[in-house]
C-alpha cells in the first residue's frame, strides 16, 4: 500500500526504485527484527542463521523484504523504538535459543519460564529505559547468558543454584562508572550454568565482524 514502511524503516510504495541499494542500517534493522522474532519462537536457530547470512549479505532492499515478510509487521518498528513495557514473560521448552540482543527495549521485569534452552540477554545495544531490572528465573538447564556493559551490574544474591554454576567475567571499568541498569536475578536455576560479563558470543555479532572484514577467532 502507498505510505507503507518496510521492516528496513523506509517508505515504500509503487514507485519506489526494486533494487534500491541496502545501508548497513537497512540490514542491522533486518538483523535486529530477526533476534528478535527467534526470541519470541517464531523463528528456529536454523531459520535465524539462514536468515541471518542472507540479511547482511544482502545488496539490495529487494534481497531483505523477504527475509521479514512472513512475521509480524509489529516486529518492525518494535525493533526500531517499541515502548518499555513493565513486565515480558517468556517461556520455552526443549526448543531453539531464546535471544535478545541489538537495540532490544529492556523492561522493568522479566519473566524466564525455560527449560533445556539457551538464554541470551545482551544488554551491549539495549535501550535501557529502566534504572533496574528484575528477571525471574525458573529455568532448568542449559545456559544463561548476560552480556553486559560499562554501567551494567548484576546481583546474583536473590538466585538459588542447584548443580547449576556461575561464571563472572568482571569488566575492566573505571569505579568511577555511574550505573545505568542495576540487573537483579532472583527464583531458581537448576543445572547448567549462568555466564555474566561483556563478552558478545552470539552468531549475528560474528557475521557482523566478517562483514566488516574482521578476522575470525583462531584465524
Amino acid at each position: 500500500m502507498p505510505g507503507e514502511i518496510s521492516p528496513t524503516g523506509r517508505q515504500s510504495g509503487p514507485g519506489s526504485p526494486p533494487d534500491l541499494r541496502a545501508s548497513h542500517a537497512d540490514r542491522d534493522r533486518v538483523v535486529d527484527v530477526l533476534r528478535i522474532a527467534a526470541g519470541d519462537g517464531l523463528l528456529t536457530a536454523d531459520e535465524l542463521d539462514e536468515r541471518l547470512e542472507t540479511a547482511l549479505s544482502a545488496r539490495t532492499l529487494k534481497e531483505l523484504a523477504p527475509l521479514t515478510a512472513d512475521l509480524p509487521p509489529a516486529l518492525a518498528t518494535g525493533a526500531a523504538g517499541a515502548e518499555a513495557k513493565d513486565v515480558v514473560r517468556i517461556e520455552q521448552v526443549h526448543s531453539g535459543p531464546v535471544v535478545r540482543a541489538g537495540r532490544w527495549v529492556v523492561p522493568r521485569r522479566l519473566e524466564l519460564a525455560v527449560t533445556f534452552c539457551t538464554v541470551t540477554l545482551d544488554f551491549t545495544e539495549a535501550v535501557l529505559p529502566h534504572d533496574t531490572l528484575r528477571i525471574d528465573v525458573a529455568m532448568t538447564g542449559k545456559t544463561l547468558t548476560l552480556v553486559t556493559r560499562p554501567g551494567i551490574v548484576v546481583d546474583t544474591d536473590g538466585l538459588q543454584l542447584t548443580h547449576c554454576r556461575i561464571k563472572h567475567r568482571r569488566s575492566r571499568t573505571s569505579s568511577d562508572t555511574p550505573v545505568t541498569l542495576r540487573v537483579e536475578l532472583t527464583g531458581q536455576k537448576t543445572h547448567g550454568r549462568v555466564v555474566i560479563g561483556p563478552t558478545r558470543p552470539t552468531l549475528g555479532r560474528r557475521l557482523l565482524g566478517r562483514r566488516t572484514g574482521s578476522p575470525h577467532p583462531g584465524a
